[in-house]
């Protein structure tokens, strides 16, 4: 069995997973030399309920759903696509659905409970289907106006590659202080693909951990601080999927967007994951996250 996920099909297609209870595993997150939005302090000075999941782990529900409908093709060449519309604290459920539109897409939705939306998006495989991001994005773009906090960034920065690896033991650096081992005893949907009996021939790196390893060695731009983060939108594309466990990725980040709300100031990243030894571009991630305004203390209040 690949996942031991309990999958309903409707009459339209859709297919609904059950309420899963995500787990909460960055409370010790840092960067920056300060904690994290979430630390339960650091989200209480924000006003929040409560520290929030980190996004990427909704994406493993998804996994249940794709390899579902569309098998291995999923970790090879898929691509989930989201827009966060609300947090997650510990405790809370949470239900994943797909709706196929045809043969190599589909929507995505997650809910809480009450029915609260926590994020919405696109699921797919292929390389010719566009994206919920590649619409945000393209509808996102022109003047910023005034920037504070995100001001050094320019569209087009590119990092020097860094090659990282996840290994089943390995410390994930500050930013993500957990070992896949740790993840994998608290994920909500379980494969024996993750444990090496795979299609592949090994261990393969679920999709909410590919945040992680493209992420992994900490920050790369110039953002002023410290000042407290947020995921707003995250896409995960395999092009020449999967990626392995135990195995070299390089990991290159360019500055694809900038951008700001009345909240925060926000920016792009597009990070390629290249495999070391063979040259193939696995897979990439875009991450659009916030820095809130009211969290720098240098904000001027008038631009607040």
């Amino acid at each position: 069995m690949t996942f031991q996920t309990d999958i309903t099909r409707s009459d339209d297609g859709t297919l609904t997973g059950p309420f899963r209870a995500p787990a909460q595993m960055l409370h010790d997150q840092e960067y920056g030399g300060h904690a994290s939005v979430h630390d339960d302090a650091e989200a209480a000075k924000l006003g929040l309920a409560g520290a929030p999941i980190e996004g990427p782990t909704h994406f493993s529900q998804f996994d249940a759903l794709a390899v579902e409908h569309w098998g291995q093709a999923w970790f090879e060449s898929g691509c989930i696509s989201s827009h966060f519309v609300t947090m997650v604290v510990e405790g809370e459920e949470v239900q994943a659905s797909l709706t196929p539109h045809g043969d190599h897409s589909a929507s995505i939705h997650a809910v809480k409970s009450d029915g609260t939306p926590v994020l919405n998006g696109t699921a797919s495989i292929g390389a010719d289907t566009s994206s919920e991001l590649d619409v945000r994005r393209e509808r996102g773009l022109g003047d910023p106006g005034r920037l504070h906090i995100v001001d050094r960034l320019e569209i087009g920065m590119t990092t020097q590659p860094v090659t990282v690896t996840m290994d089943l033991d390995s410390h994930n650096g500050a930013l993500y202080p957990f070992t896949l081992a740790q993840k994998l005893d608290r994920i909500t949907e379980r494969s024996n693909w993750y444990d090496g009996d795979s299609p592949w021939g090994g261990p393969i790196v679920p999709t909410e951990m590919l945040s992680v390893l493209a992420h992994q060695a900490g920050a790369h731009f110039p953002v002023r601080g410290p000042a407290i983060g947020l995921f707003i939108d995250l896409e995960v594309r395999f092009v020449a999927g999967p990626v392995f466990v135990g195995r070299p990725y390089d990991i290159v980040h360019t500055v694809v967007g900038i951008g700001q709300s009345r909240a925060v100031e926000s920016y792009w990243t597009e990070s390629t994951v290249t495999e070391t030894a063979s040259g193939v571009h696995a897979a990439t991630v875009l991450l659009h996250q916030g820095v809130f305004k009211a969290s720098y203390a240098d904000y001027p209040i008038s631009d607040g």
